[in-house]
């Protein structure tokens, strides 16, 4: 990318410069990036003439530096000429960063008739005469839809469909290389509930399964619980229930470690939206012994009324001791904190009024409720949605090995049983020597995640018979 240094955002910058190398030094200039807060990391060697050489200098620009700086300094030696300046993060996105390729190739007229016309039609009237053939005779058996209205995407907030193009692309690369699912990104031009509806319903015979995407709350409750009354295929909004999934598993190893029982719990759970009600919902499947909702009206309680219908289902099935306060007083006597709201909220006051142990999920990005370092010492775990500190949830450890389980067994649904045995398969990966406060959750790089949890994923699909097609492995 050219253009404004103003727009670069990235920390990881390609500076092309030009030097007369008989008047000035490499090394001059490398005094000059990093006085100016850059750090060079690369050197590639373009051009050379006698006098000149033209260079790409990758450039790691630090907390304390600016890419304006950088290149001003630069500007201002005698006898260098800055060409451009690209940021890294922008070149990776030219032109996209998925491509669809055919898996065969069509080399003469045999293969053109075979793949097009005319011997097309025989597999079309296959499909017509027994639609289902549509999963093993079309892109239907490993492809899922990655769909976004761009009205909550993290950290962004309402940016609109265009705008949530590249995080929807980068759902289809984890897709693909985690799990080898085709995934496609799908951004709608339209925020309305019902066309949102109708218009996925209208394009799922493409489709094994539908992956909704940073669709704001409430809205989002509603068109994943008729997607998945009106469809045959499963769908599943990873913001709910991709942050559920992989946070019940880090709570199964922090229990562990604690040794604590679900059972016995008193769980705190801050912030009812999405994937906060999602969260919720993986809870009490799991069997949690107490569990509270806090709102920025305070403990939700069924004594009391809600606009949004979500925090009225919440209230009604939490809070078995109908307490009132708020979040502070809410955190007496707590084992567990759970957070899905905003920076900064949760104190170390509040830490201290916990049970023993207390295990510390702080997962508001990109600043948690509280940062680990400041409860350290008092916790007993502490896990965030940062990738800078240890225990991050990450709902890449969910959904690719969800999703390759449920086209595997050709899923109608995927339920809560398949949720809860996902989880689990993720807290297995790590045995009982490794974990340790500082490793309660695997790496999303972690090759035995996908397989373990696909696995586990089939098994339950099979016990509550939304399966339709038993995998040869387990047969």
């Amino acid at each position: 990318m050219n253009g404004s240094y103003d727009k670069f955002s990235g920390k990881n910058i390609i500076i092309r410069l030009e030097m007369n190398v008989a008047r000035r030094s490499f090394g001059e200039v490398a005094t000059v990036i990093s006085q100016a807060g850059g750090d060079i990391v690369a050197i590639d060697i373009i051009g050379t003439t006698s006098d000149t050489t033209t260079r790409d200098l990758t450039v790691n620009v630090t907390d304390g530096g600016d890419v304006r700086q950088i290149t001003d300094a630069l500007s201002n030696l005698s006898d260098v000429r800055v060409i451009h300046v690209s940021d890294r993060t922008f070149l990776l996105h030219l032109g996209g960063k998925i491509a669809m390729v055919p898996k065969t190739p069509i080399q003469n007229r045999d293969d053109l008739s075979r793949v097009y016309t005319p011997d097309v039609a025989r597999v079309c009237l296959a499909i017509q005469e027994d639609p289902g053939k549509a999963f093993t005779l079309t892109i239907k058996r490993n492809t899922v839809a990655v769909i976004s209205d761009g009205s909550a995407v993290l950290g962004l907030g309402n940016i609109g469909s265009r705008a949530a193009m590249p995080v929807m692309e980068g759902k289809a690369m984890l897709f693909k290389q985690f799990a080898d699912v085709d995934a496609f990104p799908i951004c709608l031009e339209t925020q309305d509930t019902e066309e949102i509806i109708r218009t996925v319903k209208q394009i799922a015979t493409a489709f094994g399964g539908i992956n909704l995407e940073d669709i704001s709350s409430p809205r989002c409750f509603e068109i994943e619980q008729r997607l998945r009354q009106e469809l045959d295929i499963p769908v599943f909004h990873d913001d709910q229930h991709g942050t559920a999934v992989v946070l019940y598993a880090a709570l199964i190893n922090a229990l562990k470690l604690t040794g604590k029982s679900i059972r016995d719990i008193k769980v705190v759970l801050c912030g009812i939206g999405a994937a906060g009600v999602a969260c919720g919902k993986i809870l009490l499947s799991g069997g949690v012994g107490e569990l509270i909702g806090v709102d920025k009206e305070g403990i939700l309680n069924a004594d009391e009324s809600y606009d949004n219908p979500m925090k009225t289902w919440f209230a009604e099935n939490t809070n078995p001791k109908r307490l009132k306060g708020n979040l502070s007083e809410s955190l007496v006597g707590a084992d567990v904190f759970i957070g899905v709201s905003a920076g900064g909220i949760l104190k170390r006051e509040d830490v201290m009024r916990m049970a023993p142990q207390p295990i510390v999920f702080a997962m508001a990005n990109p600043t948690p409720e509280i940062r680990p370092e400041e409860i350290e010492d008092i916790a007993g775990v502490v896990a965030t949605g940062r990738s800078d500190y240890p225990n991050q949830i990450n709902n890449v450890l969910c959904f690719p090995g969800m999703f390759r389980g449920a086209l595997d067994c050709r899923a109608s649904d995927i339920n809560e049983e398949m949720k809860l045995a996902a989880a689990e398969a993720i807290a297995s990966i790590i045995g009982e020597r490794e974990l340790n406060k500082q490793y309660i959750i695997p790496s999303v790089f972690n090759q035995n995640v996908v397989p373990a949890v696909r696995d586990r994923v089939i098994k339950a699909a099979i016990e509550t018979k939304v399966a339709r097609r038993i995998p040869r492995d387990f047969r």
